[in-house]
């Protein structure tokens, strides 16, 4: 049976450089790099190597970088770590209506601690609209945090435009960039953030990998306490293997990053088509230009998006009917819900994140076999049957 990929927003396959760049640190160089005899030079000088490679990506200073496990634990030190950090200068936070959950839940968690929490709304394509934050501040705001490009339905949100606003109020202004970097140009002071997040998982390194951008003079609090690590603000013995690939994915994405776009786009553009002229009553959900390259997410109406993934994965088609922090909930993206879905669209909406391995022939594959399954489970839908 064929086999298709279709879900490089939840995670993407590991290069062979990148597997290459770590196995000397699992194999020969195994040292702590904290250790001051010969053993930890070598896992030492990769960390420092790898910490260059990545701030090279988004344009920063290596000094400005820590290295995290995952883009959610970036997000939890940039929202809770900067609002601790500053807490004597005001208790507000924006937020938007679509973040992620890592940002959400972190918002959530100070708010418990006293912090006063706005979520801004988006449009019907799922853009922030730079005067709502404006129209939210308030003279207790100390951190903004709005994400670069949404993971479920691939919009890429007026960072520039928003950060020209917060600019000279002393109010620090955080992106998850977790599905940019990487993928897209993301530098820090085009886009004029003080924090950004990033993971390794998203643009062909190992997952397990993040690091956090922060701005010099920008203060943050740990969340692990505990040794000097990454200048004392993430404490543990580093995971040199992960890190040095994280480093090296960093490195091939500056080189690839152009062409691997134009294929993305041009897979994206033949299978929206395809979908569009082959399945009738879809909807396509986010803005149909600002968005990411590889990104399609569409809503079937009158049936479950969750049927759908079931049977597509029978015949070897794997891809998400959300993100992969919801998709085991069974219940309708926040996302979704933001730009105005009904919950019966929502639910029966398919995200197609595509990578640099798929071909057009995965994508002519997915167009034969999604009409036969819509049409098959139309005729089961009691909401179909009503409508018709």
């Amino acid at each position: 049976m064929k086999k298709v990929y279709f879900d490089h927003n939840a995670t993407t396959p590991v290069l062979p450089g990148v597997i290459e760049a770590m196995q000397v640190y699992l194999r020969e160089e195994f040292g702590n790099p904290s250790s001051q005899h010969d053993y930890g030079e070598k896992p030492g000088e990769a960390i420092e190597q790898a910490r260059a490679r990545v701030a090279a990506m988004i344009g920063s200073n290596p000094g400005e970088l820590i290295f995290t496990s995952c883009g959610s634990e970036s997000n939890n030190l940039a929202i809770k770590g900067a609002a601790l950090a500053n807490k004597t200068k005001g208790n507000h936070i924006i937020i938007s209506a679509i973040e992620h959950f890592s940002v959400i839940n972190s918002a959530k968690a100070l708010k418990k601690l006293g912090f006063e929490v706005t979520r801004v709304p988006v449009d019907r394509y799922g853009i922030v609209n730079p005067d709502e934050v404006r129209k939210a501040i308030t003279d207790k705001t100390i951190l903004v945090s709005i994400m670069h490009a949404n993971g479920v339905i691939g919009v890429i949100e007026p960072i520039a435009e928003i950060s020209r606003i917060l600019k000279d109020k002393n109010i620090i202004f955080h992106t998850d960039a977790v599905q940019t970097a990487g993928t897209i140009k993301t530098d820090v002071n085009e886009l004029g953030v003080d924090m950004l997040s990033i993971a390794g998982s998203q643009f062909y390194g190992p997952k397990g990998t993040g690091a956090l951008y922060v701005r010099k003079g920008i203060r943050i609090l740990p969340l692990i306490d505990g040794g000097v690590q990454e200048g004392g603000r993430r404490a543990g013995t580093e995971n040199v293997p992960a890190i040095a690939g994280l480093g090296r994915a960093a490195e091939l994405a500056v080189k690839e990053m152009d062409k691997r776009a134009v294929h993305m786009k041009k897979l994206k553009d033949k299978l929206q088509k395809g979908i569009f002229d082959s399945v009738p009553e879809v909807i396509l959900n986010g803005h149909p230009d600002r968005r990411l390259p590889g990104v399609l997410n569409v809503s079937v109406k009158y049936i479950e998006g969750e049927s759908m993934l079931m049977l597509l994965n029978m015949q070897g088609i794997a891809l998400s009917s959300g993100s992969a922090c919801t998709s085991k909930a069974l219940k309708a993206s926040h996302v979704h819900l933001a730009i105005g879905l009904k919950h019966e669209d929502a639910h029966g909406s398919l995200l197609f994140s595509l990578g640099i391995d798929n071909k057009e022939e995965d994508v002519d594959y997915l167009i034969e076999a999604l009409p036969p399954i819509v049409e098959k489970l139309r005729k089961m839908s009691p909401i179909y049957n009503k409508e018709k």
